[in-house]
């Protein structure tokens, strides 16, 4: 469901009631980059020369699994012998974004819609990767549904190397640069669900998938 208008709506509404004109000014977008380029940046961890290297180790840390191809033609493999590994039937559900790629060839069957309850693997893209924390950050939008990466017990990112960014504040400035503005759902994911609620033992999947799996692209 397309929500843009009503969101629209909502922030029209309050910039009246905040007695500004209904739409952004540019004055406004600069005053803003003005801030954010003055803006000092506060302390940041080396992370050394190899993005992938370091967003893989820290991905691992954070329970992902975390595997690499050469190109975009062998990802359907690499998904087909993951699921396999895990004793899962090769169906899923995928971001619009993918369907170039052959897929049946590797004996997956693919739908390009947001996930039902009983779907149980989600295969998505990923805007970009951050290296610092082993994130991937995920921007949604008509054909990337931001559910298919929340509802499926088992979410597979397919993640070009050439996304990986050092930091977070990198992450929000190449949104900024290529986007202009965000899309409804930004959302950072750092690993399966989890919670500790109880007793503080850690759950995975309280509240999203069991687990993720990143497939690193490395000449895309």
């Amino acid at each position: 469901m397309d929500t843009s208008a009503a969101r629209q709506a909502i922030f029209s509404r309050i910039r009246k009631a905040q007695q500004r004109s209904s739409q952004v000014s540019q004055g406004e977008r600069d005053a803003v980059q003005d801030y954010l380029q003055y803006h000092p940046s506060g302390p940041q961890p080396q992370v050394g020369a190899d993005l992938v290297r370091h967003f893989t180790q820290q991905a691992q840390r954070m329970s992902d699994t975390v595997a690499e191809v050469a190109s975009m033609a062998e990802v359907p493999a690499a998904v087909a012998a993951y699921l396999d590994d895990l004793g899962i039937a090769k169906q899923a559900i995928a971001w619009k974004t993918l369907d170039a790629l052959d897929w049946k060839s590797s004996g997956l069957a693919l739908a390009y819609r947001p996930p039902l309850n009983a779907d149980l693997v989600g295969i998505t893209g990923a805007f970009c990767a951050v290296a610092e924390t082993g994130s991937l950050l995920l921007l949604s939008g008509p054909d990337t549904y931001a559910s298919a990466s929340l509802l499926p017990e088992t979410h597979i990112a397919i993640l070009p190397a050439s996304r990986i960014v050092a930091y977070m504040e990198d992450a929000f400035a190449l949104a900024r640069a290529e986007r202009g503005e965000l899309p409804r759902a930004a959302n950072f994911i750092s690993g399966p669900s989890r919670t500790g609620d109880i007793e503080q033992t850690i759950v995975l999947g309280a509240h999203g998938p069991y687990r993720v799996h990143v497939i690193v692209v490395l000449d895309a």
